[in-house]
């Protein structure tokens, strides 16, 4: 599978402890835009509506040759998912500091969306991310840290 989209602001600002991977129910011309890696997954999260997980604000572009003019690139889609994980991520959905967001959108037969769970860091907790990769960084160039 082709990996056409990644959120890689999502694994700076969470802690992501698991991983899944669902589907997503689209229209052709949105299967058509994913292909050519038209896809922002920026600031997008999944909740729940009726018990049924729902992808947010991910922006997926018009296909530029579709005839529909009326496309709302924003619109909430539906995750396909079988009832025992839908039921998993509404609890971990339901617990105080926990989220569910998109990391990558990956392109084969069909349209599929890794999901992170994870917890929100703070910022120090970054700062220390970001020092470790610095020194990483220096350790692997020859210097001294």
């Amino acid at each position: 599978m082709k990996m056409v989209a990644q959120n890689r602001r999502a694994r700076f600002d969470f802690e992501i402890t698991e991983t899944l991977e669902a589907g997503v129910m689209l229209t052709g011309q949105e299967v058509k835009s994913c292909r050519m890696g038209q896809v922002n997954l920026a600031g997008a999260y999944v909740s729940f509506l009726g018990g049924k997980p729902i992808l947010k604000s991910v922006k997926i572009a018009p296909y530029k040759f579709a005839t529909v003019s009326d496309y709302d690139p924003e619109r909430d889609r539906p995750l396909l998912l079988n009832t025992r994980e839908s039921q998993k991520l509404a609890s971990v959905a339901s617990e105080k500091g926990m989220s569910i967001l998109p990391l990558e959108v990956h392109a084969g037969r069909f349209i599929k969306v890794l999901l992170g769970i994870g917890r929100g860091r703070k910022k120090l907790d970054k700062r220390h991310k970001i020092k470790e990769r610095e020194m990483g960084r220096k350790i692997r160039e020859g210097g001294e840290y």
